[in-house]
């Protein structure tokens, strides 16, 4: 029988979804209480895509005065939070607009913890809950990370420790809108459509695999894992496949604003982010070619060393998600074929799916695996202690 929890569900966010929803920016802004925006981005691509002249005009013509904070990396740093402190401060901001991906989201959602907490944030990043944030929107240009609807967001401490924290506060953390539009992702190079889809699925692939489980929720996330499985490679084949984008950049909302994870909530997701976050930290790497590296490496660990329904659970995804043949032996044997199958699903898309195709050298990644228990064991389907992880990094290398 399976463990069926007690949950809180709140969709927050108002989605503005479709061609030209672009079209109704300011006026979201300013319903949402917004006089002055502090517009957050990344660097050249929003420049030479020309959405950055859209979003000007937009707020212009909107009547919506603001103040430009770009640079946002790939794993946002702490450092440009400090500086968009600084500036939103001087202009007197009261909203803040991510335009982007994830890496621009989260640092809004920094910049608007501090803005409502009297300039502090890092210590929600490190276990203190927030009480409030100051109002985010979100303008969708990738499908991946989901945080325009999620509670969640993660930082690259690059002025203190060198490692990467995460929150997750849902009644707090949450943009009050997302502009999505398909056509926003058209010009995204195959190599991000890739790593997008890996992080999309990811948020998925740590729901299902939890100590709790409700039929419907399986079922969302079933759907959810199989439609990034079915629409990720034609998105790489045709940039401008407007079905494909929209799958992906619902999959990728509809993913970690918890409607996968109904049924299952509290601790026990997963485990793989824990090992990435850290991985991603250390050596740079885009965070959803580190997880294709690590979410079947996580995989063939439980097969290893789970209980018997661990490993059950892992055959089962490999049948429902993957197509593996469920026929074919012990539940040990149909596992290792859905775990091939995943495993090869990555590499077609392009990704990595070993350290040494991350770039990361044989002997290299011991720092990194200490990194990841620098707190204590890694709660997930399968708690994970010191050992655990680097028995983990041992089956990624390749």
């Amino acid at each position: 029988m399976k463990n069926f929890s007690n949950f809180n569900f709140h969709m927050y966010t108002e989605i503005a979804f479709g061609k030209g929803a672009l079209g109704g920016l300011a006026g979201l802004i300013r319903k949402y209480g917004g006089t002055k925006a502090l517009f957050v981005y990344g660097s050249g691509s929003i420049k030479r895509s020309g959405l950055h002249g859209r979003i000007v005009k937009a707020l212009n013509d909107g009547g919506i005065a603001f103040a430009e904070l770009g640079g946002v990396k790939a794993n946002p740093r702490r450092s440009l939070v400090e500086k968009g402190i600084e500036l939103a401060r001087a202009e007197g901001t009261d909203f803040y607009l991510g335009v982007g991906g994830g890496s621009a989201i989260d640092t809004a959602k920094a910049i608007a913890l501090a803005m409502a907490n009297d300039g502090e944030y890092w210590a929600y990043y490190n276990g203190t809950e927030p009480q409030r944030m100051a109002p985010v929107g979100a303008v969708n240009t990738i499908a991946a990370a989901g945080s325009e609807t999620s509670g969640s967001t993660v930082l690259l401490d690059d002025i203190g420790t060198g490692k990467k924290s995460g929150l997750m506060w849902p009644e707090v953390c949450r943009p009050v809108f997302a502009v999505m539009d398909p056509e926003l992702t058209y010009t995204l190079p195959a190599k991000q459509t890739a790593a997008g889809a890996s992080d999309i699925f990811s948020h998925t692939y740590m729901r299902y695999f939890t100590n709790y489980a409700s039929y419907l929720g399986d079922a969302y996330c079933v759907a959810t894992m199989r439609t990034v499985r079915r629409y990720a490679p034609v998105a790489i084949a045709r940039p401008d496949d407007y079905e494909a984008r929209a799958e992906l950049m619902l999959t990728a909302t509809f993913s970690h604003n918890d409607l996968t994870g109904i049924g299952r909530a509290g601790d026990g997701k997963g485990g793989e982010h824990a090992l990435e976050r850290q991985l991603s930290a250390y050596y740079d790497c885009p965070h959803g070619e580190g997880l294709a590296v690590m979410m079947p490496a996580y995989l063939k660990y439980m097969v290893r060393r789970g209980t018997p329904d661990q490993v059950a659970r892992v055959a089962d995804f490999g049948v429902r998600v993957f197509d593996a043949e469920p026929e074919m032996g012990e539940a040990e044997a149909v596992a290792a074929d859905g775990i091939e199958r995943f495993t090869s699903w990555l590499r077609s898309l392009g990704l990595p799916v070993t350290l040494a195709e991350l770039g990361i050298p044989e002997g290299e990644y011991g720092a990194v695996a200490e990194r990841c228990v620098e707190d204590g064991l890694i709660p997930g389907f399968m708690d994970i202690g010191a050992d655990g992880v680097r028995e983990i990094f041992r089956l990624a290398r390749g």
